[in-house]
């Protein structure tokens, strides 16, 4: 399975033009270590001027009905339709997940630019009666204006979309900086921007590094919104530094997600929950399972059963259609991993699969890391606390559904949880009690669908959410109208009969 780019070499999008930098950083697949494209390492004046081209593009796009805005992304939803497979090999290439994930995330992508197309004829107001005589009150979504969008590499294409067709639809004009080490992606959905007809300006794109196209674009006064997804250190200091400018943020960052699995689990089904949601994306989702939490009653059979299936795992270059685990992103990542690995064993977890580089033939050059099991970790472990955005779970067994809902929220984040069960009271009472934004059933912590909301709670996220209608309130304002026919001055809560 080939694969090619039309460039060497990317270039912003800005203004409906394609910009290129002096200065730039390659790009390499993580599979096989090989050099694929030059990517941009843009400077604050590439942001200032994406923002002017915003600013300017927005007051006229603002203008257009909103289900006339809905007509260009439904052309891409078409275009991306179109080019899914194409699209879905380079994104393997640059990101590393199998194929079958990466058609999977470029259904995302056309999903969302259908759904939001929808939303221009539902971006709904409300009206209400008001308290005086000849007098009309309502209510109206309004675009907020300039929207800075920084996504992360996991999700290269499916998170840009979340973020930037709810913005597009609801009026504003976005500046959007990738990830660098994913840029691919972005060249290719503005060139569909650019071949869909939207108008020069409203979409732009500057790639460069977090300290400073990020920087920049956080601190940028004609800004006015920012959506991030990565990591907390980066979203926390976001937040503060958009909350002393009173300038929107949202927030979706990491997970420390749970299966449990109860006494009375069809364990197959269990097993089969976990492999994908632990070692799908080799475990590099913000949704992956990192914990199981597992009755002691059933907790021998679980793990003598995962291990089994954890052996047929095929690892290997993602463009393989029988390749289950893809490589990780970086050799940052991979340290990552290992300091991990070194702390669950100091802390006393049993490490009874993995926990190891991979190497040799099929694996040269790239960053490979066997699927890892640790059993019999404690709920205050660090590798049972702290996110380690890799292939690692850790088994804590438990000794009822209590125990075990209070090990799931006893973790500073809040993203999502899973359950497995036969007994419909325990479903109920874990979905009420689960402290997450997101709960399954008989199911793994991954498969959100881009009509729900997705985000968490607590160290997640700051309470706005991606996907969904939801996903206007982050760029939308309400505004208040009232508009009085009675042909004299009538005031609010005095001349009321």
């Amino acid at each position: 399975m080939s694969v090619s780019l039309d460039t060497n070499k990317l270039k912003n999008y800005i203004n409906g033009k394609w910009v290129e930098v002096k200065e730039t950083t390659s790009v390499f697949n993580p599979a096989n270590g090989k050099k694929i494209v030059q990517v941009p390492l843009s400077n604050r004046e590439s942001v200032n001027a994406a923002v002017s081209a915003a600013k300017n593009a927005q007051k006229e796009w603002a203008l257009v009905p909103a289900p006339q805005r809905a007509q260009f992304l439904y052309r891409v939803g078409h275009l991306l339709e179109e080019r899914k497979e194409h699209l879905s090999k380079l994104l393997t290439m640059e990101n590393g997940k199998v194929i079958e994930e990466a058609r999977g995330e470029v259904q995302e992508g056309i999903d969302m630019a259908f759904y939001m197309a929808g939303e221009g004829r539902r971006m709904f107001g409300q009206t209400t009666p008001a308290e005086l005589k000849s007098k009309f009150a309502m209510s109206q979504r309004v675009p907020v204006g300039v929207v800075g969008i920084i996504t992360p590499w996991n999700f290269p294409i499916a998170i840009a979309t979340w973020k930037s067709f709810p913005a597009i639809v609801a009026g504003n004009a976005v500046v959007w900086k990738p990830a660098s080490e994913t840029p691919i992606m972005a060249y290719e959905l503005a060139k569909i921007f650019e071949e869909a007809g939207l108008p020069k300006g409203v979409i732009n794109v500057v790639f460069g590094s977090g300290a400073t196209v990020g920087n920049a674009m956080v601190h940028h006064d004609d800004i006015r919104v920012i959506s991030f997804t990565g990591s907390n250190d980066v979203g926390r200091n976001i937040a503060a530094d958009c909350g002393r400018q009173l300038k929107k943020v949202s927030l979706e960052m990491g997970g420390k997600n749970a299966v449990i699995v109860m006494d009375d689990a069809d364990l197959d089904l269990a097993v089969e929950g976990i492999l994908w949601s632990a070692y799908g994306t080799s475990g590099q989702r913000c949704t992956a399972c990192s914990r199981v939490i597992v009755h002691e009653a059933v907790k021998e059979q679980l793990e003598k059963k995962l291990l089994v299936k954890m052996k047929e795992l095929t690892i290997g270059n993602g463009l393989d259609e029988n390749i289950k685990v893809g490589p990780i992103i970086n050799q940052a990542g991979m340290n990552k991993i290992k300091d991990y690995i070194e702390i669950g064993k100091k802390e006393g977890a049993r490490l009874v699969e993995g926990g190891y580089e991979l190497s040799g033939s099929g694996f040269e050059g790239g960053f490979f890391f066997a699927p890892t099991l640790f059993t019999d970790a404690k709920p205050d472990m660090r590798i049972a606390q702290e996110e380690i955005f890799g292939p690692v779970v850790s088994l804590i067994p438990v000794q009822s559904l209590e125990e075990a809902i209070e090990v799931n929220n006893g973790v500073s984040f809040g993203l999502s949880s899973s359950i497995f069960t036969q007994d419909v009271n325990r479903v109920f009472q874990a979905q009420r009690d689960l402290d997450t934004g997101i709960v399954y059933v008989n199911a793994g912590t991954t498969g959100a669908e881009i009509h729900l909301p997705f985000g968490g709670t607590k160290g997640t996220g700051n309470g706005h959410r991606d996907s969904g209608v939801q996903a206007l309130d982050v760029f939308t304002e309400w505004k208040a109208v009232y508009v009085d026919y009675s042909g004299k001055l009538q005031r609010a809560q005095i001349d009321v009969d």
